[in-house]
Parts: C-alpha cells; structure tokens; sequence
C-alpha cells in the first residue's frame, strides 16, 4: 500500500516541500530512514539524522529552519509527533479492517449483529447478544449470553467475555483478556471455610477505553464494576469487584486494585501498584512504580511514591536516608561502645 506526498499532505492539512509525487511504502525511524520511508521529526536532539536520513519523506514541524540541504521531501505540519500518530492510526484501521462472519462461528439465534461486523473462526455469540456496526471480533473469543458490545469496538484473538457485560464504542480489548469473571468473594464460616458469595452484578466498559493482554475485570458482586470513558488499561492487570475507574485514567502493567475501590480522573497510574480495597483515589493522582496505596487519597493532583504510599517528596527524603542507614549504625554502635567503656 503506497501513498504519496500529496496523499500524506491532503491527510494531514500538510505543506509539502519538495517532490510531491514521491511514495513511500513503509514507515522508519529518522536515524534508520530507508528509501521508501516516512520519517518524523519532533524532537530536537534527533535534528543532525534529518541531513543524512534516507527516508523518501519526513515530517516536521512547521517553524523547522534546515541550516543545510536536505534531500528528503518535507511535509510541515502543526504538531509533527501528532501528524505521525495520526498516521498511524490511519495505517492500523487499513490494516485490521475486516468484514464478514466465519462458518465456524457459533452464533446463537437471539443475537444481533450490527452490519459490516467481522466475527473470525471458533467465536462463541451467546443468547440475547448485541454487537454494534463495524465492530470486529477475532478468533476464538467467547462472548457470553446479555453482553451488549458497541460499535467499531475490536476484541482480538482469545478474549473471554462472561455475561451481563456492557462495552461501548470504540474500545479496544487485547487478547486474554477476561470481563466479568466472578469478584473475589468468600465469606470465612465457623469451622474456619469459606462461602462463596455469588457475584450478581457485572461490568460496564464505557467509550474509547483499551485494554491490554491478559488482564481481568471482575464483575461486581452487587451493581457494577466500572471502567469510565477514555481509561487506557495496560497489560496484566487486576480490576476487582465494584471497582470504579474514573475518565482518561492510565494503568501501567501488572497494577492490582482490590474492591470497591474507586479511583478519580486523570490519575496516572505506574506499573506494580498495589491498591488497596475500599478507598478512594482523588483526580488527577498519580503514582509511581510500585507504590502501595493503602489509605484513601483526598487531596487532588498529589504524586506519590513508596510503600505506604507518601508524596514524592517526602518518599525522596526518605529515601536519600535509608542509604545511609548502615553508616548510622556502625557509628551508633562504636558510641555505645565508647558509653560502655
């Protein structure tokens, strides 16, 4: 698939400096720019590559001043970074666009599926299901009986989707993931057993939301786990039940957040946290790698660090004296020896 400088311009409200019939095929980093290319350049340190890059066309910025000949075609655009997104985003819908429903699927009679869906080998459709317009559902994916799916939502290879689950448009969901398992609910009994407490409710992922390979969304034991519109949820992670997720929120990898807890917009989320259950997470938190939250966070826009969780700052200071604990000691221990002598 080729597209020509024109093409790139018209999609990005580009100007082109240079030949505006050259194609290319195929997209590189500006240091690795091959004949054929497309290349970027938004950030200054990479600036000497854009001289010697052999990428056939590159993006950059609109104020750029080349301070020597370049050969490559230029497309100057407002954000450079953004246009490249953009790009990409444009080249991922090409490439995953599929249509029509596989003979080896199992789709129950009660389903409705939206037009132009693409439902691939070994998917299981339950009863009563919905699936909106353009949505793609790739192979082996179980979908389990009342699950309502929005449009142009795609669910990749190996997802398992339990009942109940309610999914907006334009999600994306990765493979292994697992929406609406049961909530982690047991009840401890006399003779020192536990109960199962069934889990009756379910989850509701709203619009825009990703999430990535391999993690679990718990459905809720009562009512619903939600997942807010916007949240970016990374690889293996752990949703429990009656969690909450506030809108555009990001989770780093293998992050675990036990029930009930609720956590506000716009917080940044590292990877490893450990999220206690039954607190409350203010907007606009974020924390670092392997914090351990284990109290409700009131306060809007703090970051934190360390286990129990405390502000950067603090866990900074805290930190520069633990290094040095060792010396304290030996210190310590030669005067309690002098004080014994």
């Amino acid at each position: 698939m080729e597209f020509s400088a024109k093409q790139i311009a018209d999609l990005l409200e580009g100007e082109i400096e240079g030949k505006s019939d050259v194609k290319v095929n195929n997209i590189s980093k500006i240091e690795e720019g091959k004949e054929g290319t497309l290349a970027f350049l938004a950030n200054s340190k990479y600036t000497p590559y854009i001289y010697t890059t052999k990428a056939s066309i590159v993006l950059v910025n609109k104020d750029f001043k080349p301070e020597k000949e370049i050969s490559a075609t230029l497309i100057r655009v407002k954000d450079a970074y953004q246009a490249f997104a953009s790009l990409l985003e444009i080249y991922q819908q090409h490439k995953n666009y599929k249509v029509g429903i596989s003979p080896k699927a199992t789709i129950e009679n009660s389903a409705k599926l939206g037009e132009n869906v693409f439902v691939g080998v070994g998917v299981y459709i339950g009863e009563n299901v919905v699936i909106g317009d353009e949505t793609k559902i790739y192979p082996n994916t179980y979908i389990g009986d009342n699950t309502v799916i929005g449009k142009n939502t795609t669910i990749f290879s190996g997802v398992n989707i339990y009942s109940e689950v309610e999914i907006g448009n334009n999600c994306t969901i990765h493979s292994g993931v697992v929406i609406g398992s049961d909530g982690f609910g047991f009840a401890p009994q006399n003779d020192a057993e536990f109960k199962k407490i069934p889990q009756i409710g379910n989850v509701i992922i709203e619009d825009n939301v990703e999430i990535g390979a391999n993690s679990t969304i718990d459905r809720a034991t009562i009512g619903s786990t939600i997942i807010r519109k916007g949240v970016k949820l990374d690889n293996l992670l752990q949703v429990a039940h009656n969690v909450e997720i506030g809108e555009n929120t990001v989770i780093a990898a293998q992050t675990g957040i036990a029930g009930s807890t609720k956590i506000g917009k716009n917080c940044m989320i590292g990877g490893q946290v450990a999220i206690a259950g039954h607190i409350t997470i203010a907007d606009n938190v974020k924390a670092g790698a392997r914090t351990g939250i284990a109290q409700t966070v009131k306060k809007e826009g703090v970051i934190l660090q360390g286990i129990p969780a405390m502000d950067v700052r603090n866990f900074y200071r805290s930190a520069a004296v633990f290094k040095i604990l060792p010396d304290m000691k030996r210190q310590l221990d030669k005067i309690a020896k002098k004080i014994e002598e």
